[in-house]
């Protein structure tokens, strides 16, 4: 899962004996990056799950750049200190607040199927693989989205070349930085199967063990790709030497011969990769209490679910609701809006996705009718037409949601113009699909098993079967909230399926019970699915409301970790930014301002 580090990039120096990966050392050598949850001030505001990248993309805002440079810097940091989450392997969703035109732009970075792939990718012989064999092969491997996000979101709205935005996570790759015990926890929840690629095994298995905290990790093989993107652009990946040995790697996966784990072959191929391409496309839109809610579309479903959520949301009255009904209406409207998530969402240049209709009010209010604020609903729930509303129409086949990877990465970032930027970024499981390109530094994607791998629902057509070309349904959910068109705050998460209920928390938390944006990030979750239980966070069950809730019907399972790691930041009153990032799950994220002033 994403990782929440203190470091300090340090200047080692080049010796033969260094030219390992990691450069090992005493704790007391390495001072840590103060971090902090919160900050406030003026001239913009970044918050990740990062100290170094967010103080990377903080000192692009000092330096003149916008928010789109500053995302873009802060990314690509993330790709060196959070690589199990977040790298040039992977893809994600951006969503940008132009302030010269007060629109919303989105970018679409999600990784692609091959060309070869059909309804059949993860079966075999008549039976779909298991999760775990499919995860860690080539066939899970999707056309890496991410750099191609970064170039065009600079070219359409930065103000920097793509080289200048990439220069400080190459140094950063190749300088080091300080490992903390999350990261070293991350590799060794992924030991066995990096073990068995010499070119992961090198890189974060020396000596065999993970990296100690407190010692020094380098990554030259990942500044190496940094400089060739800088000096030939994200050609040379798409069309070139690095996107030749992203193929070699999905075709032959460079496993040990001695390891027993068998590691299924991909086809990707280089004409796959050549043919990628970063797709702008309009926003979802919903308003809520006459705020303006701008989402990303399909193929994500995270604009689309969350906005059903807050138009089911308008027939209740949440401002003076008791907090048990307020959970519970809560609970219900994404039970109700992920059965139609389900039934609905794909790649739309695929599937015919009924995006406006699932947005409407009237549809939204055929659902709501069928919640009761006294009685849970019984999960799994059937989806509903939303062509055809028919008012408390309850269905008669259920939905229930498929698993997702949860181990994603969320920036927030606004400048002193008032641009803002929500970008959600992944590799999808922790560590990927956990083949490190050889000599390149970076970890491969497992995204395509997002893709459903057989039919949800026997008999029912399913919208995210994988396909040639296809885009995997995505939960990703970067949001961006105006008031009277201007920004009031943005929000995001990873989590998988979660990052949609977690993003709907905030907002709700934000504006309808009182709290502030780094309360509402703090706040307890649940993660209500169209389950026949939620998944919940310690927190969520240790508060009495919870007792009320179970009366009603509601079942809870305790998430085996905490329920995303969500950033925002808003426009305060006064024209400063508020930053805000966990204060505690995961080890806390990292907030920054340019020009940081009293509360």
């Amino acid at each position: 899962m994403p990782s929440h580090r203190c470091r300090r990039v340090l200047v080692i120096a080049a010796t033969a004996a260094l030219a390992t990966t990691v450069a090992a050392g005493p704790a007391t050598a390495a001072t840590p990056t103060p971090k902090s949850p919160v900050a406030v001030g003026f001239g913009g505001a970044v918050a990740s799950i990062d100290a170094d990248a967010t103080a990377i993309g903080t000192k692009v805002l000092r330096d003149g750049g916008n928010a789109v440079d500053a995302a873009v810097a802060v990314a690509a940091a993330l790709g060196v200190t959070d690589p199990f989450s977040a790298g040039v392997g992977g893809g994600g969703f951006l969503v940008y607040y132009d302030a010269k035109t007060h629109r919303v732009h989105t970018l679409d970075g999600r990784e692609t199927a091959p060309k070869s792939a059909d309804a059949n990718l993860f079966v075999e012989n008549g039976q779909p693989l298991a999760f775990a064999d499919a995860v860690t092969s080539g066939l899970s491997v999707g056309v890496p989205g991410t750099p191609a996000t970064w170039s065009e979101a600079l070219r359409k709205w930065g103000t920097r070349s793509l080289a200048k935005s990439l220069k400080p996570a190459e140094d950063l790759a190749r300088k080091g930085f300080v490992v903390d015990s999350t990261f070293q926890t991350q590799v060794a929840n992924n030991a066995a199967r990096f073990a068995a690629f010499p070119s992961t095994r090198s890189l974060y298995l020396p000596g065999g063990a993970p990296p100690s905290p407190g010692t020094v990790f380098r990554n030259p093989d990942l500044a190496d790709t940094y400089a060739q993107l800088e000096r030939n652009g994200v050609d040379a990946l798409y069309k070139g030497p690095i996107g030749a040995d992203i193929a070699k790697t999905v075709q032959q996966p460079p496993k040990d011969p001695a390891s027993t784990l068998n590691v299924r072959p991909g086809k990707l191929t280089a004409a796959d990769i050549a043919a990628y391409r970063a797709i702008e496309r309009t926003p979802t839109h919903a308003t809520y209490e006459g705020l303006d809610v701008y989402g990303m579309p399909a193929p994500s479903s995270g604009g689309l679910t969350v906005g059903e959520a807050l138009n089911i949301l308008e027939n209740f009255d949440l401002k003076h609701a008791s907090k048990a009904d307020y959970l519970q209406y809560f609970l219900e409207s994404t039970r109700f809006a992920f059965a139609d998530r389900n039934r609905w969402i794909g790649d739309p240049a695929v599937i015919d996705v009924p995006a406006k209709e699932l947005l409407s009010q009237r549809f939204a209010d055929t659902r709501a009718c069928l919640i009761s604020k006294d009685k849970a609903a019984t999960s799994p729930v059937a989806p509903a037409d939303p062509r055809h509303p028919t008012p408390c129409a309850a269905g008669t086949t259920g939905a229930p949601t498929p698993y997702e990877g949860e181990n994603t990465t969320h920036l927030t970032v606004a400048d002193k113009w008032g641009n803002v930027v929500a970008y959600t970024l992944t590799i999808e499981q922790e560590g990927g699909s956990g083949m490190v390109v050889p000599g390149r530094g970076f970890l491969l994607n497992n995204e395509l098993t997002d893709f459903s791998f057989t039919p949800v629902t026997p008999g029912v057509p399913d919208p995210n079967l994988p396909g040639p070309g296809k885009r995997p349904r995505s939960s990703m959910a970067p949001t961006i909230v105006l008031k009277d068109g201007r920004p009031f705050f943005a929000t995001g998460s990873p989590g998988g399926a979660s990052i949609i209920t977690t993003v709907l928390q905030v907002i709700l938390g934000r504006l309808d019970r009182g709290l502030s944006l780094e309360d509402a990030i703090a706040a307890p979750r649940a993660s209500q699915r169209n389950s026949a239980q939620a998944q919940v966070e310690q927190q969520f069950l240790d508060q009495p409301e919870t007792a009320v809730l179970k009366a009603r019907g509601q079942g809870f399972s305790t998430a085996p970790a905490e329920i995303g790691a969500a950033t925002g930041v808003e426009r305060l009153r006064d024209g400063r930014w508020l930053a805000a990032a966990e204060p505690v799950r995961r080890g806390s994220g990292a907030a920054q301002v340019v020009w940081p002033a009293r509360w």
